[in-house]
C-alpha cells in the first residue's frame, strides 16, 4: 500500500480480532480499533497483529481491505486460530466479554519488516492484553524499543478479565510516554502500583514516577481528564443515545494522538476527542464509519 507522506503515521500494535456480538460479528481488538480510528481521522493508520489461517484470518484482511486500511504487517499464523472474543452488551450499552487464548495474537513474531516499522512511526498504541502471552510481549516491548525517541508510545492499558500484572503494567509504563486509562481501570492500577490519593494525586504521582508527557483519563459519559506537565484540561462529554460503547476508548485514543502529534492545545484535543468518542457510543460496534470520512 503506498503510503501518504503527508500522514502521521500510527501503529496500533497488539491484538486483532472478531468481537462476537449478539448483532452479528465486528472487527475488534483495541489496536486495530486505534489504527481505523486514526486512519479516518486523518493519519495513516497501520495495524501490526497477527491472525489464523483460516477463514476468520481471511475475513479479518477482507475487512481491512474494505476499511482502506494497510494490512501489510498483519502476520498468518498457521498453527493457531483467529482470535475472537464474546461480547454482551447490558441495557445501559456497556459491554462485558469473555476472551479466548491461545489464538494467533498471542504469537505476534518480531519480524524484520516490523522493526523496520517501528523505526518509521510517529505513534504507536499498545496495551496490556496482548503482553498476557511471552512471545507477544516480547516482540511488543522490542518494537517500542526500536521508535525513534520522538515517537509517541501510548499505554492505553485497557484491562481485560485477569490478563495484566504489576510487573507488566510498570514495564509498559516505563517505555511509554503517554498513558491512556478509564476512571474504573485507575483505582485498580493505583492499587496494583501502591499509589494513592485523589484522581489528581495519582495522576500526578504516574506522570512523575514514569516521566510521561501526557496522562488521559476517560470518564465515560462524563467526560475526561487529561493531565500533561502540571497542566489540566476538564471536558464533560457529550450527551448521546448509546448504542454501545465499544471502541469508543480507542476513538478517544486515536483523536487524543493525532492532537498531540498535531500540536493541538489541551483543551482542543479533549474536545475533540470527546466528540469522536460520543459518535462512536451513538453506533453500534468499534468501527463506525466517521462524518466527513
Amino acid at each position: 500500500m503506498t503510503r501518504n507522506e503527508d500522514a502521521f503515521l500510527l501503529i496500533g500494535l497488539g491484538e486483532i480480532l472478531w468481537d462476537l456480538m449478539p448483532s452479528g460479528k465486528k472487527l475488534g481488538g483495541a489496536p486495530a480499533n486505534f489504527a481505523y480510528h486514526a486512519h479516518a481521522l486523518g493519519g495513516e493508520g497501520v495495524v501490526a497483529a497477527c491472525i489464523g489461517d483460516d477463514e476468520l484470518g481471511r475475513k479479518i484482511l477482507e475487512k481491512l481491505d474494505d476499511l482502506g486500511l494497510n494490512r501489510d504487517y498483519v502476520v498468518v499464523d498457521k498453527e493457531h486460530p483467529t482470535g475472537t472474543v464474546s461480547v454482551e452488551v447490558d441495557e445501559a450499552g456497556k459491554p462485558s466479554y469473555i476472551i479466548h487464548e491461545n489464538v494467533a495474537w498471542d504469537f505476534i513474531p518480531a519480524l524484520p519488516r516490523l522493526m523496520e516499522l517501528a523505526m518509521r512511526a510517529d505513534a504507536v498504541c499498545f496495551g496490556a492484553l496482548a503482553q498476557r502471552s511471552d512471545v507477544s510481549r516480547r516482540t511488543i516491548q522490542s518494537f517500542l524499543a526500536a521508535t525513534r525517541p520522538s515517537c509517541l508510545r501510548v499505554f492505553d492499558v485497557n484491562l481485560r478479565q485477569s490478563f495484566y500484572s504489576r510487573e507488566g503494567i510498570e514495564t509498559s509504563l516505563q517505555l511509554a510516554n503517554v498513558f491512556k486509562i478509564n476512571d474504573e481501570e485507575l483505582p485498580v492500577v493505583a492499587d496494583v502500583l501502591a499509589l494513592s490519593g485523589d484522581e489528581t494525586t495519582i495522576l500526578s504521582a504516574l506522570e512523575k514516577r514514569y516521566s510521561l508527557c501526557m496522562i488521559a483519563l476517560s470518564r465515560g459519559e462524563k467526560g475526561s481528564l487529561l493531565f500533561s506537565e502540571g497542566r489540566t484540561s476538564s471536558h464533560t462529554g457529550y450527551s448521546v443515545v448509546v448504542a454501545d460503547t465499544v471502541g469508543a476508548g480507542d476513538s478517544f485514543t486515536a483523536a487524543l494522538t493525532l492532537g498531540i502529534l498535531r500540536g493541538y492545545d489541551l483543551d482542543r484535543i479533549n474536545d475533540h476527542a470527546n466528540r469522536v468518542a460520543s459518535f462512536v457510543c451513538s453506533k453500534a460496534g468499534a468501527t463506525p464509519e466517521l462524518p466527513g470520512t
